[in-house]
């Protein structure tokens, strides 16, 4: 029988650290795969953003599954995924759980802040009373019909009620029934190393950009004892640059011709899409005796 995402995704961790890319359509998850990766990540940021608008909780339940569920279906690879605050409270969070795992992916993540939440690298952010959290998580927890389903629980304490309050509440988060935490806004080397020895669980390091925490390499993060090494914007942040950077050269020449040693081609971006295959099976279903349109 064939591991399900969730279990997958365990079995990835168990043997960490395992590095795990933001991916922000259905492409570039497959892009990841083919480069190597074992996992992708959907960020609620690189949603938000792509949609236009901040992360600040605008987006529905809805948005957010409809593009989990296209890009777990572009990829074999195991999809964790961001989902807040869960869209509300306990029973709407059994919802969210249930909606998510239906899509195909491998996990959520769910935070402790309060709706309307802010970007975990951002000041002003407010988090929910511990408790409150711990009801969410045995929610999650209660409403997966795969028991492999992976509910981690992040927590926004750090930047808001300090690091031993984070411990704390992972450790309630743990003992809600969590699976894994998500410590957000770690500040130094130091501090994810502490973590790592004060909370035994699997643990995510979110390798954000241009954030509170210090840019470390997978090694240095699966030494002191993280299994998973989020990148969540990396892919993205790259990407809008080139697209910003090929807009302006556009606009200021009149043509592309000096964009085109930097260009995807077709022939590489038809090859990542299986265009051969689409029409091998085409002709196929015909009996050979049509050509695909």
């Amino acid at each position: 029988m064939t591991p399900s995402p969730g279990q997958r995704l365990r079995d990835l961790w168990a043997r960490g650290p395992v590095a795990i890319p933001g991916v922000f359509n259905p492409l570039t998850a497959r892009l990841a795969e083919q480069v190597g990766f074992r996992a992708v990540y959907l960020s609620g940021g690189a949603l938000s953003a792509s949609n236009g608008v901040p992360d600040i909780g605008l987006l529905s339940v809805s948005e957010f599954v409809q593009a989990a569920q296209l890009t777990a279906q572009a990829t074999t690879l195991p999809l964790l995924c961001d989902a807040d605050t869960g869209f509300g409270e306990s029973l709407n969070v059994e919802r969210t759980v249930r909606l998510f795992e239906a899509a195909g992916v491998a996990g959520i993540h769910l935070e402790d802040q309060v709706m309307p939440k802010r970007c975990g690298h951002l000041a002003g952010k407010t988090i929910v009373e511990a408790e409150a959290m711990a009801a969410k998580v045995r929610a999650a927890v209660a409403a997966r019909r795969d028991p492999r389903f992976v509910v981690m629980a992040r927590t926004d304490a750090r930047s808001v009620t300090g690091f031993d309050d984070a411990v704390r509440r992972a450790k309630l988060y743990l003992d809600a029934g969590a699976d894994a935490i998500f410590p957000e806004a770690l500040e130094t080397t130091d501090e994810f190393a502490r973590f790592a020895r004060e909370v035994k669980a699997p643990l995510l390091a979110n390798m954000t950009e241009f954030g509170k925490s210090p840019n470390l390499d997978v090694a240095t993060l699966g030494a002191i004892g993280y299994a998973m090494v989020l990148f969540p914007l990396t892919a993205f942040r790259v990407a809008m640059k080139a697209a910003e950077e090929a807009l302006r050269n556009l606009h200021a020449t009149g043509h592309q011709r000096d964009l085109l040693p930097r260009m995807q081609t077709r022939a590489e971006l038809y090859e990542l899409l299986d265009y051969p295959g689409y029409e091998a099976r085409d002709r196929g279903y015909l009996g050979g005796a049509g050509q695909s349109g």
